[in-house]
């Protein structure tokens, strides 16, 4: 697939953040939790203790090279859950540590305004940051993937968390995407929920169109 075929699909793509992180991402980029706590002068065990375990609320942080910075909190995810839904052998510390090196973005505006009503952002000063999907992924397309669920939540009230292993990102490059639609096992076809980018877009300024406060 394409950076114009899902453009196509989708032509915008959405971040949500802090209002206060703004600046920051569009002068030094959105980078991955794991490269920001590279960049801190937190020990090794405090760093792991941060990547491989749920974070109940943000955690400010002194980048060497950003300054100020926010780690987001996984308030959405539930260790007990996660073990429950895991595929590939895989542990909850795995698949935190899987989703500590990504950037994340939705693919529908709406699905990101919903995460503004989650407990952990309500009274919390936002901004959606909307990209120009087909700009973003001819520059990062060797290192992107989408996936069909909300990879950083387990809460489901009424059915339970959806699995979720090593195949549930889907790269980019090489994909077969009315193949990957077709894959019913969720009891309909696939559409693309996340758009994630390894590691980080240093260029992230270059590829925003639009910065809404909400």
């Amino acid at each position: 697939m394409t950076a114009e075929e899902l453009a196509a699909l989708h032509p915008r793509l959405f971040h949500l953040c802090e209002r206060a992180a703004v600046d920051g991402i569009l002068h030094h980029g959105l980078w991955s939790t794991e490269r920001l706590l590279a960049g801190s002068g937190l020990s090794e065990a405090e760093r792991l203790n941060l990547l491989l375990r749920r974070r109940p609320a943000p955690v400010p942080l002194l980048h060497r090279a950003f300054g100020s910075v926010t780690i987001n909190d996984n308030l959405p995810l539930s260790e007990g859950k996660l073990a429950a839904c895991l595929d590939d052998g895989l542990t909850p510390a795995d698949w935190l540590g899987l989703l500590n090196r990504k950037v994340f973005f939705w693919a529908r505006e709406q699905d990101a305004e919903a995460l503004l009503g989650a407990a952990g952002n309500v009274g919390r000063a936002k901004a959606l940051l909307i990209f120009d999907t087909r700009s973003l992924l001819e520059a990062h397309d060797t290192s992107a993937a989408i996936a069909a669920i909300n990879t950083g939540q387990t809460r489901f009230p009424m059915k339970m968390a959806a699995r979720r292993g090593l195949p549930t990102f889907t790269p980019l490059a090489g994909l077969d995407y009315a193949r990957w639609r077709k894959d019913t096992r969720s009891g309909s076809p696939r559409r693309i929920k996340e758009v994630v980018v390894e590691a980080g877009v240093p260029d992230a300024g270059r590829h925003v169109v639009k910065v809404v406060d909400v």
